[in-house]
């Protein structure tokens, strides 16, 4: 049977992972999701299989982590066909109680991933975690981007020295992504510049739709090759235009909501690192005077998809603020670190 690939990642899977295809296979079957085909040994038709996978579902646990609703609304899969692909991945996917006990043991192998600051990763406790959701936010030019710039390289680099020995996959809504940025950072850790960006697989996203469209693909390309880290840079812009005033507000949360279930069951499904850069509002209540002047759009949808809340400010010259807004197990702190020529790196006095 199986391991689950529950929010802890095995570190012996992605070290495999990156190695030789075939060594990759081996320890696959052992670590990480397990492809919808084998659905096929538990008496699934060929044909139901080429449906799901035609709908974006390309892992076992992605079928285990449907809802029937959503199983029902793929065409030709009926209501006792969606039971019956519930029940069968069930068997194959852990999703029952564990004791607290099993999960601390499990939470040992999780992957962090170095953000190119020491600073910065010893306030985050050893780097972006991989499994869940970290939402950076801040006012423009704090470094939100060039952050997620540093994470695509680094997330490349083997696991002793602070990577994840997997491929980035990189959304960009706001036209901000630069390769040359890339090859700079690249050479800082003594990489291959023309690897590192064959591994960073980029996309531009035009409309919140195509913003929800892009992560089945994404999930399609994930479950064939290792992958460390998925970006959306931002995670907010584009429903901050498509959907506009009071009257749209329900309509536009819903949607974000939607996305953000979708990046959840990414970060279950492969263990990988999701990191989403978000922009803020001025506060224009009561709170003005004795609050902060800004905050993280998206409301309460946003603050509850988010595991690790991290908001950036500017500081003094290159030097950026970084603070732990919210987190089920950092304590709140700040650490100071610095954009430069080649990436995020130690803040300078």
């Amino acid at each position: 049977r199986r391991k689950p690939s529950g929010p802890a990642v095995d570190r012996r899977g992605m070290a495999a992972a990156a190695a030789h295809a075939d060594h990759a296979a081996e320890e696959a079957a052992d670590v990480g999701p397990s492809l919808v085909t084998v659905l096929q040994e538990q008496g699934i038709n060929a044909s139901d299989i080429k449906k799901l996978q035609d709908a974006g579902l390309h892992t076992v646990e992605a079928v285990a982590y449907s809802t029937k609703k959503t199983l029902i609304a793929i065409k030709g899969i009926s209501e006792a066909k969606a039971d019956k692909l519930i029940a069968e991945a069930a068997k194959l996917v852990d999703m029952g109680f564990s004791t607290a006990a099993e999960y601390a043991k499990a939470r040992e192998d999780v992957v962090f991933v170095s953000t190119g600051s020491k600073e910065l990763d010893k306030l985050l406790q050893g780097g972006i975690e991989t499994g869940s959701i970290t939402e950076l936010f801040g006012e423009f030019r704090t470094g939100k981007t060039q952050l997620c710039h540093t994470l695509c390289v680094t997330c490349q680099m083997p696991l002793e020295a602070g990577g994840a020995e997997g491929k980035a996959l990189y959304i960009d809504t706001e036209g901000t992504f630069r390769p040359k940025r890339l090859r700079s950072i690249a050479e800082r850790f003594g990489l291959s510049p023309d690897d590192v960006l064959e591994n960073v697989i980029c996309a531009r996203a035009y409309t919140s739709d195509h913003q929800n469209a892009l992560l089945e693909q994404a999930c399609a390309m994930m479950a064939e090759s290792r992958f460390g880290i998925v970006i959306v840079d931002s995670a907010t812009a584009l429903y901050r235009t498509d959907y506009s005033g009071r009257g749209e507000l329900a309509a536009r949360q819903m949607s974000l909501a939607q996305f953000l279930r979708k990046l959840t069951r990414i970060a279950d499904e492969f263990g990988v690192a999701v990191v989403v850069t978000n922009q803020v509002v001025a506060q224009v209540d009561g709170a003005m005077s004795f609050g902060p002047a800004t905050k993280p759009i998206g409301g309460n949808i946003m603050a509850h998809a988010s595991t690790t809340r991290l908001q950036l400010r500017k500081g003094r010259g290159e030097n950026r603020i970084c603070k732990v807004y919210d987190s089920p197990t950092l304590p709140e702190s700040d650490a100071t670190f610095a954009i430069t020529e080649q990436g995020v790196a130690d803040g300078t006095d």
